[in-house]
């Protein structure tokens, strides 16, 4: 995934937190990445999770002001995020009347070790998240490079956008009512949880596939084609993180039954079909019992 050197990224909405002064524990984030880790695991770890949430300082706060161009998309990840929520703002603009709900932007908080949220205290542990209250997705640049060393995937720009573009789809399920509606607390290969992620890889591919078409406000396309080892980047990343590989790699055997986001054959081939068949090809719950 490259940029036009002249793109204009300047209306990207990421700030950059500083370090936070503390971390909520029990009722937020913490307790939402428990349990998705213990549905993943199959293993009940509620019980780390202490009671009360404790006032977090969200630090102080940098709207990346440098990062304007392409170019400097290019050369930097903090830049790319900024240009990529430039570009998905755009797409999704234009996308998302025809799901019956109004676009609104999400914010985009960059931060290192911890940080405060609408959902509570989370630490990088956490990885990339989306918190429906206050609407804003969270991401430490650190786990790109996790995602080479700890899970596997090749890596690259494209590997990290679709990183950013996902959680942009949870934003989208968020306002067009998907998230609500799908919260069953029930998991495995066919559940709502899988299906709402897998729509989120779908929409990831969607964004992808139009990203050369989507155009600043001078009419500049803000990416150049994506080429097919980019492809494969982006197709790695949602492979290394498929919840039977995940398994596989920490307790020896993959158990379908505690599935929260999907195999890597499913992560992998819902991105591909956002990409080639665009948004309105993402609908992952109809029918409700279909095979994924």
């Amino acid at each position: 995934m490259t940029f036009n050197d002249n793109a204009n990224i300047g209306g990207g909405r990421v700030s950059k937190r500083g370090r936070t002064a503390g971390i909520a524990v029990g009722g937020g984030v913490g307790a939402i990445a428990l349990f998705l880790l213990s549905q993943l695991l199959g293993v009940d770890l509620s019980g780390l999770a202490g009671g009360g949430t404790q006032p977090v300082d969200s630090g102080s706060v940098s709207n990346l002001p440098e990062c304007t161009t392409g170019a400097q998309a290019n050369e930097d990840v903090e830049c790319r995020i900024k240009g990529a929520a430039a570009s998905l703002d755009v797409f999704w603009a234009e996308e998302l009347p025809a799901r019956g709900a109004e676009y609104q932007r999400p914010p985009v908080a960059l931060f290192t070790d911890s940080v405060g949220t609408g959902c509570g205290g989370a630490t990088s542990a956490t990885g990339p998240f989306y918190c429906p209250p206050d609407a804003t997705i969270y991401i430490d640049t650190a786990f790109f490079g996790d995602l080479r060393t700890r899970f596997g995937s090749s890596g690259g720009p494209l590997a990290e956008m679709y990183v950013v573009a996902h959680e942009w789809g949870h934003h989208i399920q968020n306002l067009d009512g998907t998230l609500a509606a799908s919260q069953d607390g029930q998991t495995g290969a066919g559940s709502n949880a899988v299906r709402v992620e897998l729509q989120a890889d779908c929409f990831a591919g969607a964004w992808a596939g139009a990203a050369s078409d989507t155009r600043d406000t001078g009419g500049v396309p803000f990416l150049k084609p994506i080429t097919p080892a980019q492809i494969q980047d982006a197709l790695s990343a949602a492979s290394a993180i498929g919840d039977d590989r995940i398994q596989e790699s920490m307790q020896g055997q993959v158990n379908p039954e505690a599935w929260t986001h999907g195999s890597s054959e499913q992560r992998q081939r819902w991105f591909q079909t956002g990409f080639d068949d665009g948004a309105g090809s993402c609908d992952t719950f109809a029918p409700a019992d279909a095979v994924l």
